[in-house]
């Protein structure tokens, strides 16, 4: 591969990979792999495969795991060769970095010390998924992998229940049958969702429907391989009366400020706050 730019200048670079198909990978991101002084990998024989892919060598340049396992014992030493002037390319398995991903407290620690950090942006499961999907992406809260345990599970949903944008979580995908079930009791059986597997790669599938509809799929059939993003779209917008409103708005005002009751009355039917407190001040001086 052709040298691109100088030297890379001392900091750290986190690099994003391919999802699936290896040609994805940006010419920024091999720059980096070819010129930084140091490598930092989650999965050192995945970073291996992708710069053979691409005709990058080490020559002779460490090559670290960096995971969560021994991520405490060998930040210090990334630390310390950026503040020796170096440069630090860091991978994780896919995708990109510090999203569900270690390389979150290396990048903190990074900045804490007053050193540089950059990103060199790129493939990413999250905005692939929310591209095929199909539901609304003009708002969107990325809530990361659920609880195994089932009690746990339901109380980790329960807690984006009415936030009003679409739902991004990563799951495994031998637990897709309990997650959709768990998803069904929380956000009810009409929502519109989406299970987007093995993305960009040969077997790549997008599953849409309710919610109910994906729940009975994946009870009936066997657990599918690979990796799973499920994306879920945001609740209907609330047909709440006037006279409900004005009753939530009159208990909340009798325990809290009127701040305080346009506030809770807005997260109960998920309804705009402006409005809201408007008629709270209203009711208040009755």
């Amino acid at each position: 591969m052709a040298n691109m730019s100088p030297k890379l200048q001392a900091g750290l670079y986190l690099v994003a990979t391919p999802i699936g198909t290896a040609s994805d990978i940006t010419i920024r991101a091999l720059d980096i792999l070819e010129k930084a002084d140091v490598l930092a990998a989650e999965d050192t024989r995945q970073a291996r495969k992708l710069m053979d892919i691409h005709g990058i060598k080490l020559n002779g340049r460490p090559l670290l795991a960096y995971h969560d396992h021994n991520g405490a014992g060998v930040r210090p030493r990334l630390l310390d060769a950026v503040r020796e002037g170096k440069s630090v390319g860091y991978v994780s398995d896919a995708g990109t970095p510090l999203i569900a991903d270690p390389g979150y407290a290396l990048a903190r620690d990074m900045i804490a010390a007053g050193l540089p950090v950059t990103a060199a942006p790129g493939p990413s499961a999250v905005l692939t998924a929310l591209s095929v999907a199909g539901l609304p992406t003009d708002r969107f809260l990325f809530a990361g992998f659920s609880p195994t345990k089932s009690g746990a599970r339901l109380a980790f949903l329960s807690e984006f229940k009415v936030v009003p944008a679409t739902l991004v979580f990563y799951e495994n995908p031998k637990r897709l049958a309990a997650c959709f079930a768990a998803m069904v009791k929380v956000f009810g059986p009409d929502r519109p969702a989406a299970m987007c597997r093995e993305l960009t790669k040969k077997f790549e599938e997008v599953r849409r429907g309710s919610l109910v509809e994906l729940a009975d799929y994946y009870a009936d059939v066997p657990a599918p391989k690979g990796e799973a993003v499920i994306v879920l779209g945001p609740p209907a917008k609330s047909t709440v009366s006037d006279e409900d409103i004005d009753a939530a708005l009159r208990g909340a005002l009798n325990d809290g400020s009127v701040k305080d009751a346009a506030a809770e009355v807005a997260e109960m039917f998920n309804l705009s706050r402006k409005p809201l407190y408007k008629r709270a001040v209203e009711l208040s001086r009755e």
